[in-house]
């Protein structure tokens, strides 16, 4: 039998950015990875602390923008990179109302930090009313992110690469398969649903579609845009486009209308070809809140959950797995706003 501080159940951003305190703190701990690419390792990365359709901003953005800086810093420590990639936003303007908007809402202390009131023209793409540059924004390097990432934690044997069987725990004495565990975490995303601890946890599926594109001509500038959907480079000569949000059609398929949609609209700001080299498709968990979940079980005190990271699975990966460690081994409350325990009134 091998002691362990913790399992793990999950391979996203929840779950690696919570492996990363336990690498900090040198606990023992062994992340159960399917191995199948689920939201996070399909996501975009963007890193955005404004709402680019209504130009707000959102709960503790301020924070989760530096601590993720302070994370990513600490990470390279022991992959030798940093995956944040400093390519700011361009949103393009609508209209000359839009840059009105932009301009007013740069002038209140909630934004005047992420609103930059110089605009610029970008090459290449149509942005006949210039664009507004996102102070703060950036991108994460998601596909090298995960891929040393699971090599550091398998070097360290701490990785165990094969689906997690609920049945083959044992209660009464937290044993798993050959491992004796202190905790264990639950960072699923959708796959919770099958969970029969936490499966009545009330995350909503929110379906997302993004392409990889061959465009005509190169981008001139190393810059993320946006208009409908974001638009950046990728390390192999094509591109991402995406992504769409889709709470209705949640089929484990690629839906047509969704490519459409998104080939339409990059056709809206590219005035040149392109041809769609991949599809792929993620179901983000959501709750209606807005915030994710974390917690324990009202029963089995050793088992936990942190969820609904949605759409900002980054930053809230990064930021509220901290409290969710702090919870666990200090006895720091956890946030009302996130705390499980706001489900359970």
């Amino acid at each position: 039998m091998k002691n362990v501080d913790y399992i793990i159940v999950g391979d996203g951003y929840a779950a690696l950015f919570f492996a990363h305190h336990l690498i900090k703190e040198q606990k023992s701990f062994k992340i159960f990875s399917e191995g199948r690419k689920g939201a996070s390792q399909v996501s975009a990365g963007i890193i955005n602390p404004v709402v680019l359709k209504k130009f707000t901003t959102f709960w503790k953005a301020h924070e989760q923008i530096d601590y993720l800086t302070k994370v990513l810093s600490e990470i390279e420590k022991y992959t030798g990179i940093n995956y944040l990639i400093k390519q700011p936003i361009h949103r393009i303007f609508h209209d000359e109302n839009e840059k009105n908007l932009w301009l007013k809402k740069a002038a209140s202390e909630e934004l005047r930090n992420f609103l930059n009131t110089e605009f610029s023209e970008l090459d290449d793409v149509r942005n006949p009313y210039g664009t507004g540059s996102v102070s703060q924004s950036a991108r994460l390097d998601v596909a090298s992110f995960f891929s040393d990432m699971f090599s550091y934690l398998d070097s360290k044997n701490c990785l165990v690469k094969e689906k997690f069987d609920y049945i083959q725990i044992s209660l009464s004495e937290n044993i798993y398969q050959e491992f004796k565990f202190k905790n264990i975490l639950f960072c699923e995303g959708m796959g919770v649903t099958e969970n029969p601890f936490f499966k009545d946890i009330p995350v909503i599926p929110n379906k997302g579609h993004h392409i990889k594109v061959k465009l005509q001509n190169d981008l001139k500038t190393s810059v993320t845009i946006k208009k409908k959907h974001f638009l950046f480079p990728l390390k192999n000569g094509l591109y991402f486009y995406g992504g769409t949000y889709d709470r209705d059609q949640l089929h484990s398929k690629i839906d047509d209308s969704a490519v459409e949609q998104l080939v339409n609209s990059l056709a809206e700001i590219y005035p040149y070809d392109f041809e769609v080299k991949d599809i792929s498709f993620g179901f983000r968990p959501t709750v209606k809140d807005r915030r994710p979940i974390a917690g324990r079980h009202h029963n089995y005190k050793d088992f936990y959950v942190f969820n609904g990271l949605g759409a900002r699975g980054i930053l809230n990966g990064c930021y509220f797995s901290k409290n969710l460690y702090d919870f666990i081994e200090k006895d720091i409350p956890l946030p009302e706003e996130i705390s499980l325990e706001r489900f359970l009134v």
